[in-house]
């Protein structure tokens, strides 16, 4: 068994197959959380999940690209799968707290900072990291009112993250982690996970997974995004986690079972699922 800590099946890429492949995740033992990155898709993360007894669950937040800035304008990439709809939104606390109701939303996330995307100015730049802080810390308070995990998003922006979660009592995962050693170990050292997908073949982070212990590592695809090498498809999904789990697997000179067994235990403790 494998859980994809890390989907976005709630996107608009799955519009016409959405059923087929949830059916396909689960019949081959991949279990799957679906997150949120605005309001739309929080609502339909929960949606989705409400129609599968086991094995489909949500997560709730909105990721700092569409928060609500004015300050920045984001180009769009013709190629991607998912556009960018209703891009920018201010964090309505009582909202996302309305969807907590359902029992099926395991964290809030995906939330975070990412200063990727950024105005020009010196001015405009700290105004825009404010914004980002100040929604950021919202949706954390979120988490701790429910006693929920977090899964954040961390772009171009770690060290600021660090020293805001250094204060706090927060439980979760580092999504997609691409920093440094240094930085993981400051994550590590408070207690997160760090989550890894199909960006470890784009990137080295050998030496990162090679010391990471085996119980802080969660496995995702964020698809649609991320696919592993080799697949000949342009659409991720959650099987091809399993990709991911090889990988590490055999930089951590473990054999796939035992990696599987891990993550999944890792991310049924996390997420009390």
């Amino acid at each position: 068994m494998l859980i994809d800590t890390h989907s976005h099946l709630n996107f608009n890429a799955y519009n016409k197959d959405l059923d087929e492949v949830i059916k396909r995740s689960l019949s081959s033992d991949v279990w799957m959380i679906n997150v949120g990155s605005q309001y739309t898709t929080s609502r339909k993360a929960v949606e989705i999940s409400q129609k599968y007894p086991q094995g489909v669950y949500a997560a709730i937040g909105l990721h700092p690209i569409h928060l609500e800035t004015s300050l920045v304008r984001i180009k769009e990439d013709p190629e991607e799968i998912e556009k960018l709809q209703d891009k920018e939104e201010d964090f309505n606390y009582d909202k996302y707290k309305e969807l907590l109701r359902n029992k099926n939303v395991k964290a809030i996330g995906e939330i975070g900072l990412d200063y990727y995307y950024k105005p020009k100015t010196k001015v405009k730049k700290e105004i825009f990291k404010e914004k980002q802080k100040e929604a950021l810390i919202q949706q954390i308070k979120l988490a701790q009112e429910f006693n929920l995990p977090i899964i954040f998003h961390c772009r171009m922006a770690h060290q600021d993250l660090i020293e805001i979660l250094k204060p706090l009592k927060v439980k979760g995962v580092i999504h997609c982690f691409t920093g440094d050693w240094e930085q993981a170990k400051e994550y590590l050292e408070m207690g997160f996970y760090l989550g890894f997908n199909g960006i470890i073949f784009k990137m080295n982070l050998d030496e990162i997974i090679k010391k990471v212990p085996s119980d802080k590592i969660l496995i995702e695809t964020d698809c649609p995004y991320l696919i592993p090498p080799g697949l000949g498809i342009k659409r991720n999904e959650p099987v091809h986690v399993k990709y991911v789990a090889e990988r590490i697997a055999d930089l951590k000179n473990l054999n796939f079972e035992e990696i599987a067994k891990i993550t999944t235990k890792n991310a049924k403790e996390l997420f009390k699922i």
